[in-house]
C-alpha cells in the first residue's frame, strides 16, 4: 500500500494565475524528496492523446498546440468525470510517496471532494489569484467556452479556501506569502 501523505496543498486558480509556478516554488523550497507535484491534468492530456492521436508532451506545455485542443479535451474528461468522478485523481496519486504533495490544478468541486474523502484532514485548499492585468502580462486571453467553463470557474463559489495566494508579479509579496505557507508546511512533518 502506498504511504499516506502527511499534506495534501489543492491548488486552483483561473488560467494563468501561476499555479504551476507555485507548485514548482513549493517543490524547490521543500526539495523533491519532501514534496511531488501532481497533475490532474496528466493523465487525462495523456489519455486523450492516445485516444486522438496526438502529442501528449505537447499538451502538457503552454503552447498554442494544447490551446486548439482545450475545448474538445474538456468535453471529453467531463464525459470521464461523469461516470467516475475520481478517475483522474486515482491516478495521479499512484505511486507517489513524499510526505507532501502538491495538486496543481484542481478544477472542480469533484476534485476537491475526492481528496477531502479520501485525505480528510490532510488536504488544504490553496487559492491562487492573479488580476486579470497580470494574467494578460502572462499572455492570457478570454477565450469563450474554455474561461467561461466549470474547467475555470468551477471553485470560483461553495468552496472554503484555506490560503489565498495573490500572483500579480510582487516578488516580495509573493515570497512573503509562500513563507507563511511554508512555515505551516514545516509544522506539519
Amino acid at each position: 500500500m502506498a504511504r499516506l501523505p502527511r499534506l495534501v496543498l489543492l491548488l486552483s486558480g483561473k488560467r494563468k494565475s501561476g499555479k504551476d509556478f507555485l507548485a514548482e516554488e513549493l517543490q524547490n523550497r521543500l526539495g523533491p524528496e519532501v514534496c511531488a507535484i501532481l497533475q490532474l491534468s496528466a493523465p487525462l492530456k495523456e489519455q486523450y492523446a492516445k485516444e486522438h492521436g496526438l502529442d501528449f508532451r505537447r499538451l502538457l506545455d503552454s503552447s498554442n498546440y494544447k490551446e486548439s485542443y482545450r475545448q474538445d479535451m474538456i468535453r471529453w474528461g467531463e464525459e470521464k468525470r461523469g461516470t467516475d468522478p475520481g478517475f483522474f485523481c486515482r491516478i495521479v496519486v499512484e505511486g507517489a510517496t513524499q510526505p507532501v504533495w502538491v495538486v496543481s490544478d484542481a478544477r472542480r468541486l469533484s476534485d476537491v471532494e475526492w481528496f477531502q474523502d479520501v485525505y480528510g484532514p490532510a488536504v488544504q485548499l490553496v487559492r491562487v489569484v492573479a488580476s486579470e492585468e497580470a494574467r494578460k502580462r502572462r499572455k492570457w486571453v478570454f477565450v469563450a467556452g474554455v474561461d467561461d467553463a466549470e474547467s475555470e470557474c468551477g471553485l470560483d463559489q461553495g468552496v472554503t479556501f484555506d490560503w489565498v495566494i495573490t500572483n500579480d508579479g510582487d516578488e516580495l509579496s509573493l515570497d512573503s506569502q509562500l513563507e507563511k505557507l511554508l512555515r505551516f508546511v514545516g509544522s506539519q512533518l
